[in-house]
């Protein structure tokens, strides 16, 4: 798995350098007060790093148990390094190695489910948080309520009890714990990228427990009526790429250690949070997270400013034969790209907040996203795309298209996409197109093969709810998403990209 000589010591309690530590306290299971669900890179890089901050401030029960869903390699590699591992935050400049030391157990749920389900319930628990990614959510995009027919839900909702298969399973049961015992209040905290992601996850939570047989949800529905539960709102920002060997070596290089699981990031950092707990949180302001009582416009900022035109880069840079962001927005054209679909067709459809500097924000974008040091890979950013865009694009759309203007960079974003997931027979999009992931591939790969040219294929896309259900009464947004379909098929990238700059 490793690069680093086998010779170089392993990271461990014993052996972490005390000026990579970003606090000094000693935690055990005891101090738990924070299940986190999701042991990817994300956490690891953020919510871990905020939460370090907040014990380097005040003293507090805040160890974070950390819960993966299926896969065993974080946990076991984690556990032999006594908890430990670093963030390699990477840029231009160099190499920052810090190390959080903020978990007192990993778990893996398909593995030890009944002592994921016992540490939720826990009375000590205060938060249970969660990245997921989007479709960990189990939710149908058509509807945005529960995908009854993923098995997992299914499988839940007929009293799985003490082995869910599925994070909200996992949550609502724990939650009827919590309610038969009358344990302490608690916060489940989504930091995954949803629009409205407390919200939203309040919505599952509540529909999971009103399909539950019986009377089974009466007890835990009274519990949180009572206001022992609450959803907070949240937007977090950090780019954070999956690991590879390099980032082994760097880390072992510069720490003297040999590092199986550190995780990668860019050196910027956001969270923003609605202050709705239910019952006490750690001082995550001591990291420089911002609490506010609306979340929305910089969630919205982040949604559509970074992500929206994040994924428009990934489309056109895979297609073009790129393998990283940096290499995609290094294509002038690319670059053009992701300037007008930002500034001309996301930005009109923001409130921009009072304390943020718009033409500075939007400049360090650029500069994150040209992070040659950071290697992030269009395949990552480009996959699940099923699930991103409909929170991206139709709101900024229908406000372009209610005003009588076509939204052309919009609809080559979708149009990329599709070229990615769904090429026409005897275009190839290229490796990393390949390899993105995405629940939709096979479902749209149906389409393609029953439509003929671009412009039907959009239509029946649109028509079957990828982006929801309004886009599809504009005709001609999916005539002009085809259009651009049938030129990247037949004179590429670059010339989509010249006639919706052309046409803007």
């Amino acid at each position: 798995m490793s690069t680093a000589p086998a010779r170089t010591a392993r990271l461990t309690a014993a052996t972490a350098p005390a000026g990579a530590l970003l606090h000094h306290r000693t935690l055990t299971p005891a101090d738990t007060g924070i299940v986190h669900l999701g042991l990817g890179n994300f956490h690891r890089a953020h919510q871990a790093v905020y939460t370090a901050a907040a014990l380097a401030r005040e003293d507090g029960p805040w160890g974070v148990l950390g819960v993966a869903g299926r896969a065993t390699g974080v946990a076991d590699a984690l556990r032999a390094q006594d908890l430990r591992y670093t963030v390699a935050e990477l840029s231009p400049d160099g190499l920052r190695c810090t190390i959080p030391a903020v978990h007192t157990g990993v778990l893996v749920a398909a593995r030890e489910p009944e002592p994921v389900q016992r540490a939720l319930a826990a009375p000590g628990t205060r938060v249970i948080s969660l990245t997921v990614t989007e479709h960990g959510y189990t939710y149908s995009p058509r509807t945005g309520g529960l995908d009854l027919d993923h098995p997992g839900i299914q499988a839940d909702l007929r009293g799985n009890r003490t082995a869910p298969q599925t994070t909200l399973g996992r949550i609502v049961r724990a939650l009827q714990e919590r309610a038969a015992t009358h344990a302490a209040p608690v916060t489940v905290l989504s930091c995954d990228n949803l629009v409205g992601n407390g919200d939203h996850t309040r919505r599952l939570v509540q529909e999971f427990i009103d399909r539950l047989p019986g009377e089974e949800g009466e007890e835990v529905g009274a519990w949180m009526a009572a206001g022992n539960l609450t959803f907070p709102n949240t937007m977090v920002d950090r780019i954070v790429p999956a690991t590879t060997d390099a980032e082994r070596s760097a880390v072992a290089e510069a720490l003297g250690l040999r590092d199986e699981v550190p995780a990668p990031a860019e050196p910027f950092s956001m969270w923003v949070l609605e202050d709705r707990f239910a019952a006490s949180r750690p001082a995550w302001e001591a990291g420089d997270a911002l609490f506010t009582d609306d979340v929305e416009p910089y969630e919205l900022l982040k949604v559509r400013l970074l992500n929206g035109t994040h994924s428009l880069i990934a489309y056109l840079g895979a297609l073009a034969g790129c393998d990283t962001i940096p290499q995609s927005t290094a294509q002038p054209f690319v670059t053009e790209a992701a300037r007008a679909v930002l500034w001309k067709e996301y930005l009109p459809s923001l409130i921009v907040p009072d304390d943020v500097d718009l033409d500075a924000y939007v400049a360090q974008l650029f500069t994150r996203w040209a992070n040659s040091a950071l290697g992030h890979r269009t395949r990552q950013v480009g996959s699940d795309g099923s699930v991103k865009l409909r929170q991206r694009i139709p709101d900024p759309a229908l406000l372009q298209l209610r005003a009588g203007r076509m939204p052309h960079h919009l609809a080559l974003t979708v149009a990329a996409y599709l070229c990615c997931l769904a090429p026409a027979a005897g275009f190839d999009p290229g490796e990393h197109a390949a390899a993105m992931a995405d629940p939709a591939r096979d479902r749209l790969a149906a389409l393609r093969t029953r439509a003929g040219g671009g412009p039907s294929f959009a239509t029946a896309v649109l028509n079957d709810g990828l982006l929801g259900d309004e886009l599809p009464e504009h005709p001609a947004f999916a005539a002009r998403i085809g259009e651009f379909i049938d030129l990247i098929h037949t004179r590429g990238t670059r010339a989509a990209a010249a006639e919706a700059a052309g046409s803007a």
